[in-house]
């Protein structure tokens, strides 16, 4: 069986697939990634074929322009209070770009399934013109419905020029987020497997520290404000009786003249090998951050944002995971609290041991071979 998956222009998006697209070569199909962008790199690491839908594809030109055109909803976007809205805006304009190249890749390459993520759907247009079924693999904390519904709302053009009148609904939906985080979902539930690139990490982290470290990520994404986090959380670093390991220090960091002793920094690395050594992580509010904390079993400080990160921090906080803490707001307590609150880490562990409970991907691989049939 042939099996097209479909992500939007960004590594975020296309992580989380990984694991299940792997699962399916592994049961013998022929797996093509289809995406653009920074997301090409992903496939390369993960030694996955894949197809540029958008050459020269760049994300950040599309975002000004969506900030420029709807000023009220950048506003709520940048505030975190736009809800899925924003979202529609921005990935309706992302579609558009890769729509023409997902129909070209599966008019050609000829799929027997398509998956796509809520964001790509483009991947289902491409499913409906070849025929075949698509089915939704979510990868955020929002409703994947609700998503699908708002982008499709902006794909007339490409619809119209595929002559396609309307998408026919997911023909089945894979659901990874566990359920004590973000209520039910109707689908087939799948094991969030966190996956963030190949590589290594330096000896100093993979030995045994003798007090407590805490990772520090931020967003691949740049955004108003987004990145302010580090600096935040080394300046809140000096008194505290842990170890801060900031994974690629941004610019802030970087123009220090020198940082409090107990901060060390990494180029690069992993964060699902990062967090295996680590008992805490503060973070930009990512999805795949998120998941990847709840995954490792460890409490982790949100910093609400622009897109869904706002959405993401308030979940955390509601589980009892985590804490939702403003970039200006980290203090050496907030910190600390991470570290010794039990209550934090019961809640991280028992997500931990409710996600490890959810069917693995490779489980899923019958129902989608007997779909592409």
């Amino acid at each position: 069986m042939r099996v097209m998956i479909t992500a939007a222009p960004l590594l975020g998006h296309l992580l989380p697939l990984v694991p299940l697209a792997r699962a399916l070569r592994e049961a013998g199909h022929e797996v093509l990634l289809a995406t653009a962008g920074e997301a090409m790199a992903v496939a390369d690491q993960a030694d996955l074929p894949v197809r540029d839908l958008a050459p020269g594809f760049r994300f950040e030109p599309i975002v000004r322009r969506t900030l420029l055109w709807h000023p009220l909803i950048a506003k709520a976007e940048i505030a975190g209070k736009s809800g899925t809205r924003g979202a529609a805006l921005l990935f309706g304009h992302v579609n558009e770009e890769i729509a023409d190249g997902a129909v070209a890749l599966a008019r050609s390459w000829k799929p027997d399934l398509v998956l796509h993520e809520p964001l790509a759907i483009a991947g289902a247009l491409a499913a409906a013109v070849a025929g075949v079924p698509a089915v939704l693999v979510e990868n955020s904390l929002f409703d994947g419905l609700d998503l699908l519904a708002a982008t499709r709302e902006r794909l007339a053009k490409p619809l119209r020029r595929n002559n396609i009148d309307e998408l026919p609904e997911p023909a089945a939906r894979i659901v990874t987020a566990p359920p004590s985080l973000v209520g039910e979902q109707s689908g087939w539930p799948m094991r969030y497997e966190p996956y963030s690139g190949e590589g290594e990490i330096p000896a100093w982290l993979s030995t045994e520290a003798d007090r407590p470290r805490i990772a520090v990520s931020r967003s691949t994404v740049g955004g108003p404000g987004g990145n302010r986090l580090m600096s935040a959380v080394v300046d809140a670093a000096e008194g505290l009786d842990a170890e801060i390991v900031l994974l690629r220090p941004d610019r802030r960091i970087l123009r220090r003249e020198s940082l409090p002793a107990n901060v060390r920094t990494l180029d690069w690395a992993p964060l699902t090998c990062v967090l295996a050594h680590c008992a805490a992580l503060v973070h930009h509010g990512g999805a795949g951050s998120v998941a990847a904390a709840l995954a490792a079993g460890i409490p982790q400080l949100v910093v609400p944002g622009a897109g869904d990160r706002d959405h993401n921090a308030r979940l955390v906080a509601k589980r009892g995971a985590g804490t939702a803490v403003a970039a200006k707001d980290i203090s050496t307590a907030e910190l600390r609290r991470l570290l010794t609150e039990p209550g934090l880490t019961e809640a991280a562990l028992a997500v931990r041991k409710e996600m490890a409970a959810m069917p693995a991907p490779a489980t899923l691989v019958p129902k989608l071979v007997a779909l592409g049939r």
